[in-house]
């Protein structure tokens, strides 16, 4: 299944490695069309909470898209990946994706119809959610299939670069889109933008699980594989303590006009500082390579997220807090490609769909976790303790992790240990 050539030799990288796009031409064609219906779902999901908005004009109802866009993802997001390692993978995702090109095009219709309810958005945007919970995992566990291990790290970093270009670009073109051609507009360029996600899951083989005669995937087995599995357990960890302790994405509002005297743009600009940083790490992401002990690479890029959070905490300059939100992003995407491979690769391949889901529900809860803390201890003390002393809390919990987890820390790419 997988296509190979002759590796080229070592040398010394700075930009990411394209020899995965060049190497498998089913995962060149996955990636495109990825990184297609990336954008074309970040359209979808900036012009939905305009129509809400248009439709409702009440700030809680666009809230409410989030809700409804969460509980589906974690509910199914850990069904999803069981399902994942028990039928064909290639139809899981073939069927997902066409499921999120349907609810897009009902979009499209119900816009050109003039058929505009509050209630009907919402259930389109859970059932898109509930699509999206089945196919990341079985997209996800496919690239283990399709590429040698040793490359599985340069695709983790492309990956990222696909996921942080669609959250950009995305909603920037879907309000323009929907400024210039109305809400129908992005809701039909996302229907069609799923055609290449749906040609490159078309092309593949067939991704039946590996383990002949494997019962039907337990949830409850997964989540005992990854309690008996410390190394792996321990990159969800790390994550929480970056995601929870230290995500000052919700007092982005307060501060931009508290410490910037800023407005709705000044938030925009924290908002989009994270993410440029984070395509950043995808894009530099070639010496990754050389790195061969990926849980200390890992515990030094979550402390670098918190130590560049709590020194945003104390700037008042909007350019160096910007420098440092996007360092911050760096960071993240560093400790992502890390966990990612580590996952991939250390786990069997009837693991491998339910471990996604469980990082499907760690993605999306995590920061949801972390927006309610930073919320909670702002409004309690002060915007400044929030963060700075949460981005501090961060570099304790995680050097704590590095106490306890020696095995995490000594964990070698050439003999991974689950």
């Amino acid at each position: 299944m997988t296509e190979t050539r002759a590796p080229a030799p070592e040398r010394r990288r700075v930009l990411a490695d394209l020899t995965p796009l060049r190497t498998s031409a089913h995962y060149r064609r996955l990636w495109f069309g990825n990184t297609v219906s990336w954008v074309g779902q970040g359209m979808t999901a900036l012009a939905v909470s305009l129509q809400v908005y248009e439709i409702t004009r009440s700030p809680f109802s666009v809230g409410l898209v989030g809700l409804f866009s969460l509980v589906p993802l974690v509910v199914f997001g850990l069904y999803g990946g069981a399902i994942a390692d028990t039928v064909d993978r290639r139809r899981l995702g073939l069927a997902s994706a066409t499921g999120s090109a349907v609810l897009s095009a009902a979009l499209a219709a119900a816009a050109f119809a003039g058929f505009h309810h509050v209630w009907f958005l919402y259930a389109i945007v859970a059932l898109q959610s509930v699509c999206a919970a089945l196919n990341s995992p079985a997209r996800t566990s496919m690239i283990p299939r399709l590429l040698p291990a040793e490359q599985l790290r340069a695709a983790n970093a492309l990956n990222s670069m696909t996921t942080t270009f669609g959250t950009l670009v995305g909603p920037s073109l879907g309000g323009l889109l929907v400024g210039f051609g109305g809400f129908q507009t992005a809701y039909l360029i996302d229907a069609v933008a799923f055609s290449a996600a749906l040609y490159a899951m078309w092309r593949l083989p067939s991704m039946l699980p590996e383990r002949t005669g494997a019962k039907r995937a337990s949830v409850l087995d997964g989540l005992r594989f990854l309690a008996t599995r410390p190394n792996l357990r321990m990159t969800f960890f790390s994550d929480f303590c970056a995601m929870i302790l230290a995500h000052p994405r919700a007092l982005f509002p307060v501060v931009a006009g508290l410490w910037y005297d800023g407005d709705a743009r000044t938030t925009g600009l924290l908002a989009a500082a994270p993410a440029a940083g984070a395509l950043l790490g995808g894009v530099l992401s070639g010496w990754q390579g050389r790195i061969r002990h990926h849980g200390q690479a890992i515990l030094l890029a979550v402390a670098c997220w918190g130590t560049a959070i709590a020194v945003f905490g104390l700037t008042r300059n909007l350019w160096l807090g910007l420098l440092f939100l996007a360092l911050a992003g760096y960071s993240d995407t560093v400790s992502m490609i890390f966990r990612n491979t580590m996952m991939q690769v250390a786990a069997p391949d009837e693991m491998r769909g339910r471990l996604q889901g469980v990082f499907i529900v760690v993605v999306a809860g995590g920061p949801r976790l972390g927006d309610f803390l930073a919320g909670s201890v702002a409004d309690l003390t002060s915007p400044t303790v929030a963060i700075t002393g949460g981005g501090l809390a961060c570099v304790l919990a995680v050097g704590l992790l590095a106490l306890r987890g020696r095995g995490f820390r000594r964990y070698d790419a050439l003999d991974p240990t689950p």
